[in-house]
């Protein structure tokens, strides 16, 4: 089905999630949403279905996949939830939180899901049309954002068809995705600290503070890729970023926040939500713009903040 014909886009409704089953069942590739962005979905435990990921996106071996299941049950099939990561997982899941953990030697999953690591990403995402599509499944997805590798990551399908028409098999529609930015990565080290690879929409200091009544030590990424989202360069619009701008340049697409207003605003409210949920959307119309440039206002390094400005410096490297 995918090659040269155009992909085809369907509603994300009862007929469209047991076709997309279908499809995802024999091996092919359907993009759908989630809470965060839209997700392309192949079956995880399929050498060949994940290699399609791999083709599809452009996307480089050595960076691994999140994989998507129903609930913690149903993740303790594939990664050992020790210490901290059941009661995560039973707290927080579904949301917007992938937890990276050790593999099972016997969890049956595709070798190129966790590019040679000894552990695997794993959510249980919590927008409806994902869940009932899983629910549908009595296997895991694979499922990394539905764009072109390092490019701008998808939150409406029309941004997945720009990107990847043709080269999947179907698209389930459902809106825009809520959240606009990538899950919060989670590694539980085995001295039992919480390291953040990624910033996202869950605030792992009031988490860590909630569920454990201590403040969570400071730990990040290092310099190896252990899950999705670690590149320097992501998430780009094919032009020259900058960031941090108080105003646009006659060549530049200015994407304004608050008071610093543009061609497309993040938020005229200055709210960090709203911000996020149209970041993507904002870099997606600054990427057709015919200005070869584009300028960022600054947005706050608090909350969701974090994370948007994450996903900004990425795009401007």
């Amino acid at each position: 089905m995918s090659g040269k014909n155009a992909t085809e886009t369907v509603f994300a409704d009862a007929k469209g999630i047991a076709r997309a089953a279908n499809i995802l069942a024999g091996g092919g590739l359907v993009a759908v949403p989630t809470e965060t962005v839209y997700g392309l979905a192949a079956r995880a435990d399929s050498d060949h279905a994940v290699a399609r990921i791999y083709q599809a996106k452009g996307r480089p071996s050595f960076n691994p996949l999140i994989v998507h299941v129903r609930d913690a049950e149903q993740a303790a099939r594939y990664a050992r939830l020790e210490r901290d990561a059941d009661r995560l997982a039973r707290s927080v899941w579904p949301g917007p939180l992938t937890l990276v953990l050790s593999r099972r030697e016997d969890a049956g999953l595709a070798a190129a899901v966790t590019a040679g690591l000894p552990t695997v990403a794993l959510r249980a995402p919590a927008h409806p049309a994902m869940r009932a599509l899983l629910a549908a499944c009595d296997f895991p997805l694979a499922a990394p954002s539905a764009n072109r590798s390092g490019f701008i990551s998808p939150t409406r399908a029309e941004h997945v068809s720009a990107s990847l028409d043709g080269r999947i098999d179907l698209i389930l529609d459902a809106g825009p995705c809520e959240e606009g930015v990538e899950s919060t990565i989670l590694a539980i080290r085995e001295d039992g600290r919480w390291d953040e690879l990624r910033p996202g929409p869950v605030d792992l200091d009031a988490l860590h503070q909630r569920l454990l009544g201590a403040p969570r030590e400071s730990g990040g990424a290092g310099d190896a890729i252990e899950a999705p989202g670690q590149l320097a360069s992501h998430y780009a619009p094919g032009k020259p970023v900058r960031l941090n701008a108080a105003a646009a340049a006659p060549d530049e697409f200015m994407i304004g926040f608050g008071d610093v207003t543009g061609h497309c605003s993040l938020s005229l409210r200055g709210d960090l939500g709203e911000a996020a949920a149209r970041l993507y959307a904002c870099l997606h119309e600054a990427a057709r713009s015919d200005l070869p440039r584009v300028a960022v206002a600054a947005v706050p390094e608090a909350g969701i903040g974090v994370a948007i400005n994450d996903r900004l410096r990425r795009a401007a490297a």
